[in-house]
């Protein structure tokens, strides 16, 4: 069954599926039988699909979007800015976008023991594909092979054209923001120009949906961490590799929308619990 292209967020669900900054959980009892659970789980796997959000990457210092402390939780009017069509339609939306990457983009991000506890998954041979929702490249620069990685809302390190589809560096169309341009235009054609993320109201990059829906189809393990799972069609994924029998792990500091699904849920600090469980899957018999 093919997933609908088309970034929304799941009805009565709010956004912050991007991930949240939440407090640490004390470790339990329980939660240490669901991370040996877990860990058993990841161990007898053998083509495992990574569906991570921005839970992930909290912990490299990217706030996230509604959790506390989160880019809209502080300034609602922010959000904005993911709209599409707000994004087209207004010029001063455009402008304030561009400032806002002016002063993210010159912060160094570094991926954090997260990140690279999915790179040893790799490492082993068990990591099949790894679909993000994240658009800070940070997996790519723990040191995932580009092959194995699907950035399904695209990326924040490219810009392209919303008329002629040209892309250019991040880091080029920045340096004339410095340099005074407000809303800088595509030097091809003089369109609008966009960050090579995918907004809400967009669809995903063709592409990347059929790889992710086709890692899904193949998987025997579904790992998903730091995202509530309420933005789809990134959230389907999940549901469509159980179909074909595969396993369920989701490791998030709060409830997602698909609990019910997993066959184990593990909750903590994603920098704490998934190098556990990873080393953990290493030692299973």
């Amino acid at each position: 069954m093919a997933i609908d292209a088309t970034c929304e967020v799941a009805s009565g669900v709010d956004l912050g599926d991007r991930g949240r900054d939440t407090a640490p959980v004390p470790r339990t009892s329980e939660g240490d039988e669901a991370l040996a659970r877990a860990a058993a789980l990841l161990g007898r796997a053998r083509r495992v699909l990574a569906l991570t959000g921005a839970g992930i990457s909290t912990e490299s210092g990217i706030r996230d979007f509604r959790g506390p402390g989160g880019l809209w939780t502080m300034d609602p009017s922010a959000e904005r800015l993911a709209t599409i069509d707000v994004y087209l339609s207004e010029p001063d939306v455009r402008r304030r976008a561009w400032q806002n990457r002016l002063t993210s983009q010159a912060v160094e991000r570094q991926p954090n023991r997260g990140h690279r506890a999915l790179v040893e998954l790799e490492r082993r041979g068990v990591l099949d594909t790894l679909v993000t929702q994240n658009v800070d490249g940070l997996h790519l620069a723990a040191g995932h092979e580009p092959q194995r990685v699907v950035e399904i809302h695209g990326t924040d390190r490219d810009v392209m054209c919303m008329a002629c589809g040209a892309r250019r560096p991040m880091a080029e169309v920045l340096g004339r923001v410095r340099q005074g341009e407000q809303d800088p235009a595509c030097s091809e054609c003089g369109g609008i120009l966009k960050a090579a993320t995918v907004s809400f109201g967009q669809s995903l990059f063709p592409e990347d949906l059929a790889r992710a829906e086709e890692a899904a189809l193949r998987c025997d393990l579904v790992l998903a961490v730091g995202t509530t799972l309420a933005v789809y069609p990134a959230a389907g994924l999940v549901p469509l590799a159980r179909r074909q029998g595969a396993g369920v792990v989701i490791v998030n500091g709060e409830p997602t929308e698909l609990d019910a699904l997993a066959d184990v849920v593990v909750r903590g600090r994603i920098g704490e619990v998934l190098p556990a469980m990873v080393a953990a899957a290493g030692e299973a018999p």
